[in-house]
């Protein structure tokens, strides 16, 4: 979960970087892609859809109560015309808007249920819980004919005792392999919750376990993300966890790989990983074993110029490629590597956000990164979108990447100071084409927020028939500072 970045998170210390995590302003999406890329198709009608976070808005004058937006896929992509806009005053909703839930904030789908609609499990990390502050709730909003229309049950938290900010962290995978989706649930405690796939109407899960990788609990707010896919082939889902290592003084980011297996995830058997706080799951080179992509965006240094290990110059992405044994040799891109586009500069934030797709429907993954702090002449921190196409060898950093930003010519908007343009980043197929299309999440207009829908053409992204979404124009009130579209449903 990222905090605000004009609070300065490069600094990529337990204090500098956990200092803002439980605002919920601004959060980031927990990319969960597989070998064979999962896309959210809420209403199945065999076209992927697009969900996300508005979780600083007002509702009912209510600061900060939430709402999330779904956008239907159609041939002509996404726009706000096809939509459903659900707070927890919405009708089948559990609970109400009350100041500070953060409806929303964090979200993850799967079938749930079995019945051939996907789900949205969503958190609510700032929902008080009888006399509890902050406790934290989780619901699933069930998937229909007609889409996401706010008919939901509220999921039990285990032990609402041991922690707070329940659903701050969510990922859905198939982590024993019975063909049941299962939710991992993260809090402000180390401690991640299973509930095991067979969900009731009711929200009753089929079962639960925990397990507990070795990253700083409470004082950091626990695990700073959730991705879920499978890196050894398997046919059981595997759990990465960012968070922060407890064995050093300094807190310095650390990431877990957890495997799946026939009783689920295997604690016993984690790997740790490059740094970054937010990851991204699925097969780049085409050999069947999901990669695993981690987004250090920080400087090599801290402010008091502590050097920061595995970082580069403004930001750098690293990417763990899968096998049998699970992750094995990992390569580190920033924009200094080959014909990256750009240079690579001090708080550009590259790999702020990271997701895979297939842009070309070539069967190797494609990289969207997030470069959100990137300066464009005048314009600081407007920010940038990357791509790079996967090939059998991985990642084309030599030729072939092309770079976005709201003054690319098509695109919608322009280079703005502090619009953040590639605060999150989504490769889905939402014209139904076989090919993933970019969709970015930016800061635009002091926090509002905007959406960018840029389309595949079934070779490149191209800007022919790009459009924008707004706030306004999704049902969500742009009074304070609503965060529109700062974190996709993954």
């Amino acid at each position: 979960m990222h905090k605000p970045l004009r609070l300065a998170l490069a600094t990529a210390t337990a204090a500098a970087l956990t200092g803002g995590l439980l605002t919920f302003s601004a959060v980031t999406a927990t990319a969960a892609d597989s070998t064979v890329v999962p896309q959210a198709d809420f209403n199945n009608d065999g076209i992927g859809d697009t969900a996300f976070s508005a979780d600083g808005a007002y509702v009912g004058g209510s600061k900060a109560a939430g709402q999330l937006v779904v956008l239907y896929g159609g041939q002509s992509g996404i726009s706000s015309a096809k939509r459903s806009t659900i707070s927890q005053n919405t009708a089948g909703n559990p609970g109400s808007a009350e100041s500070g839930d953060h409806f929303g904030a964090e979200t993850a789908y799967a079938d749930f249920n079995n019945d051939g609609y996907d789900d949205l499990a969503v958190g609510t990390p700032g929902e008080d819980v009888g006399g509890d502050t902050d406790g934290g709730g989780v619901v699933i909003l069930w998937g229909s004919a007609s889409g996401i229309t706010g008919k939901g049950s509220a999921v039990a938290d285990p032990a609402p005792s041991a922690h707070d900010y329940w659903g701050k962290n969510l990922a859905a995978g198939d982590f024993d392999g019975d063909g049941r989706a299962d939710l991992a649930v993260g809090s402000s405690t180390a401690t991640i919750y299973v509930l095991k796939g067979g969900f009731s109407s009711a929200g009753t899960p089929g079962g639960k376990y925990t397990v507990k990788p070795p990253i700083m609990g409470t004082d950091a707010g626990g695990p700073l993300n959730l991705t879920a896919g499978d890196i050894n082939n398997s046919g059981q889902t595997d759990l990465v966890v960012d968070g922060f290592e407890t064995d050093t003084a300094e807190g310095w980011n650390r990431n877990y790989y957890i495997p799946g297996g026939a009783s689920g995830l295997h604690m016993s058997e984690a790997v740790p990983l490059k740094p970054g706080v937010i990851t991204a799951i699925g097969d780049i080179n085409g050999d069947h074993y999901g990669d695993i992509v981690s987004g250090a965006y920080w400087n090599t240094t801290t402010d008091d110029g502590t050097a920061i290990p595995d970082s580069g110059k403004g930001g750098k992405v690293w990417v763990t490629y899968g096998s049998d044994g699970g992750p094995s040799n990992a390569t580190g891109i920033t924009q200094d590597t080959g014909n990256v586009p750009g240079t690579a500069e001090g708080n550009d934030f590259f790999g702020y956000e990271l997701d895979l797709g297939d842009v070309n429907g070539d069967g190797f993954l494609d990289l969207a990164i997030g470069v959100a702090g990137e300066n464009i002449g005048s314009a600081a921190n407007t920010g940038t979108v990357t791509v790079l196409y996967g090939t059998p060898a991985g990642l084309d950093t030599a030729s072939g990447a092309q770079s976005f930003a709201q003054s690319t010519a098509g695109v919608p908007g322009s280079d703005e100071d502090d619009d953040y343009f590639g605060q999150d980043v989504k490769l889905d197929d939402v014209t139904g084409d076989g090919r993933a299309d970019l969709i970015v999440g930016s800061r635009e207009n002091a926090d509002n927020g905007a959406v960018t829908y840029l389309p595949s053409n079934g070779t490149r992204i191209t800007t022919t028939g790009s459009r924008a979404m707004s706030p306004s124009t999704s049902g969500v009130s742009t009074t304070g500072t609503p965060f529109f579209g700062a974190n996709f449903a993954d």
